[in-house]
């Protein structure tokens, strides 16, 4: 990395009272939350809390990493100049790019993690979000852009292979790319169950699609540069199609688009391919800016829902279930399961491949990796919030009554009661059924995912807002659209991003699959990874204990084994770069993460308790079935060996990737030894320095300015 001038920076007194005044509101917020005890909290103080401790990091801390540690460089030619190819290489106006780069990485996890992990209580949720987010998954995001931006828009495994060795690399893109395909199994599962037989969603979604090609080509060729006109255009057609769902669905035509799980899966697997060939300036990043309008607008208001509305946080603030770790939502104790629950929005391994993979081919100028590395980042975190708040805010009875297992709660409002009070919290079979009937659902009970309860809460809040309860099927519907599209631009990107990092790995083996711009070998790569992640995805769309649904268990610990790699090159290449002082900025939440996923794999591996451990639960159906018993969830024998053969692989699994993942670490390791103890510099993989011709705005010259 080449040393720039570091820029004096004087703070002015306004400046000072607006940083002063913006840190002691958000302090204030976090007492609120944090000593109030046995009284009634408002969701504002948590809003408060988060958007006050997200300005003071965007602020200071991202500048300090962009001015100490990265040091941007604009007059260097970024990979997206020197190598445009009209394909995967094209600079890309900064706020598209913002754009892309948040619908990428925004998937499920913040929208379904938060709810999960609200059965440990809406406090410790909230402070590994925010805090989580700040020094670490942001961190990650903008580490990992700027350097595989100065490596010519390499993956994560191949700057493993580059920069760390032949072992250590190999085991890095080997665990990083079995990983992605579980990861975007899981992504593209969880948007089936969201459109299937929902023709309101499926339209509105689709529709996003030729929406998408129209901005590309108007941007591009008919109105280049002309960014304003075409969101515009683009948000008005986005309204017309969220609103032609609604008439989709009470029109003749609701039958064409109500699609089964299989179809979709289909549907789903060809557009991904396409998205992944076609040049990325015509579907995939206007597709994901797109995206991105209606998913903050969506938050947006959620936000000005909550600050008008005011509603009450219903959750404790720490249950008990925090401490005894039998929770009846996922089983696991406080540390390190809610860490592993929620991923995006603190800390996610998949972003890495987002930034390592399309956006780094896109940046115009080096000093916008703050803005999108940092910033997209907390935008996803603050989605994460939002999500929190929407399940905090419902009746705790009702929670756990949408999020329990069928195994405990039963089939009927009636049993699904009885088993919340015994959990201690009460709701009766009336308000079950009404709550049921208010969002035009026929039941709620055991409605498990966090999907369903995310849409329930939102609807309450919107609902409060406007319309009353005569809206809530409307918002309640609405949100289920919404969490669709959400998951669905993560899909298309991450096939991308899948093909980027196939073709790194084959190029090792054959030189001209490893180029980008060799059609053959992007069809190659593109038609093998849909095959992947599609395979699962078919198998678990058609049976309930099958393909991705075997893996699912998995998600949480591989996507955070995940971002443990992502911090180990970003750890080792800062200290081969001569940055060894500022490498605790990626070291210490590298050790962190080590910490959290090494003892819940112990955990899932070792323990003796069935609910937690893999070998535990197939030990627990293997002497069932030796009885001749069949247990929940299985509904027959041949579920029952069904289950023991998925417990069996999630186990070997968990194994295989701790392994892979140390390896990786303990090769980084020696590598950073003899860096340290070398007297000769350390050769690195970066791109050598080249001029750049483009024009960057005025406040982007710097590269560091806030």
């Amino acid at each position: 990395m080449t040393r720039s001038p570091l820029p004096v920076f004087r703070a002015q007194p306004k400046s000072i009272l607006l940083w002063t005044t913006v840190a002691v509101a958000g302090a204030i917020c976090w007492g609120v939350l944090a000593l109030a005890r046995g009284e009634e909290i408002s969701a504002v103080w948590l809003v408060g809390a988060a958007l006050g401790s997200y300005a003071i990091a965007y602020r200071f801390y991202s500048r300090f990493i962009a001015t100490r540690v990265l040091r941007p460089d604009d007059t260097r030619a970024t990979p997206a100049e020197r190598l445009e190819d009209g394909v995967d290489y094209q600079p890309t106006d900064r706020r598209v790019l913002l754009g892309h780069h948040f619908a990428a990485i925004a998937g499920a996890g913040p929208l379904v993690g938060p709810v999960l992990a609200l059965q440990m209580g809406y406090l410790p949720g909230t402070i590994w979000i925010v805090f989580g987010v700040i020094f670490a998954g942001a961190v990650q995001d903008m580490v990992v852009l700027f350097l595989s931006m100065r490596r010519d828009g390499k993956s994560l495994g191949q700057m493993a292979r580059e920069e760390i060795g032949a072992v250590g690399g190999a085991a890095a893109l080997i665990a990083v790319f079995i990983i992605m395909i579980i990861l975007l199994a899981v992504l593209a599962l969880v948007v089936v169950n969201a459109l299937a037989h929902s023709p309101w969603g499926t339209f509105s979604v689709a529709m996003t699609i030729p929406i998408a090609l129209f901005m590309g080509f108007y941007l591009h060729i008919l109105r280049p540069g002309r960014v304003l006109e075409t969101s515009l255009i683009g948000v008005v057609l986005l309204l017309l199609a969220i609103v032609g769902g609604g008439w989709i669905e009470n029109s003749g035509l609701k039958d064409t688009f109500t699609l089964s799980p299989t179809t979709l899966v289909f549907c789903l697997v060809g557009y991904g391919f396409i998205a992944s060939v076609l040049p990325v300036w015509m579907l995939l990043a206007p597709r994901d800016y797109l995206s991105t309008f209606m998913k903050i607008g969506t938050i947006a208001l959620l936000a000005l829902g909550v600050l008008f509305a005011a509603p009450v946080l219903q959750a404790d603030a720490v249950s008990s279930f925090a401490s005894s770790g039998a929770g009846p939502v996922f089983a696991g104790s406080l540390f390190p399961f809610l860490f592993i629950t929620i991923a995006c929005g603190a800390l996610s391994g998949f972003h890495s491949l987002v930034s390592s993979g399309t956006t780094p081919k896109l940046i115009a100028k080096e000093s916008q990796v703050r803005m999108i590395g940092y910033g997209a980042m907390l935008m996803e975190s603050f989605v994460a919030v939002m999500a929190l708040i929407a399940a905090a805010v419902l009746d705790p009875g009702l929670y756990y009554a949408m999020n329990a297992p069928a195994g405990l709660l039963g089939s009927t409002v009636e049993s699904a009661s009885r088993a919340v009070a015994d959990l201690g919290f009460t709701i009766s079979p009336e308000e079950l059924a009404a709550a049921a009937k208010a969002v035009e659902e026929s039941t709620l009970v055991a409605r498990t995912g966090g999907a369903p309860t995310l849409a329930v809460g939102m609807s309450q809040i919107f609902s409060d807002v406007i319309g009353g309860e005569g809206m809530k099927a409307f918002w309640y519907h609405f949100a289920i659209m919404f969490e669709a599209l959400f998951i669905l631009t993560t899909v298309d990107a991450g096939t991308r991003v899948g093909r980027f990092m196939l073709q790194d790995m084959l190029g090792n083996v054959w030189k001209p699959l490893g180029r980008v711009n060799w059609k053959p070998g992007i069809w190659l790569a593109s038609a093998l990874v849909v095959a992947g992640w599609g395979y699962f995805l078919h198998a678990g769309a058609t049976d309930p204990l099958g393909g991705i649904n075997q893996l699912f268990p998995l998600f949480g610990i591989a996507n955070q084994l995940l971002a443990a790699v992502a911090l180990t090159v970003a750890t080792t290449v800062l200290i081969k770069s001569g940055r060894f002082r500022w490498a605790w900025v990626t070291g210490v939440p590298l050790a962190f993460t080590v910490a959290v996923t090494f003892t819940a794999s112990w955990q899932k591996v070792l323990s003796s308790d069935p609910r937690v451990g893999f070998f535990a639960q197939r030990d627990r159906f293997a002497d069932a079935i030796d009885a001749g018993k069949v247990l929940p969830p299985a509904k027959s024998m041949d579920d029952m060996h069904t289950i023991v053969t998925n417990s069996t692989v999630d186990g070997v699994l968990i194994v295989l990737f701790v392994v892979l993942v140390s390896t990786v670490i303990v090769n980084a390791a020696v590598v950073c030894v003899r860096t340290l103890r070398s007297s000769v510099p350390p050769t690195t993989s970066e791109a050598p320095y080249v001029a750049s011709k483009l024009d960057a705005p005025a406040e982007e010259l710097t590269g560091v300015r806030p």
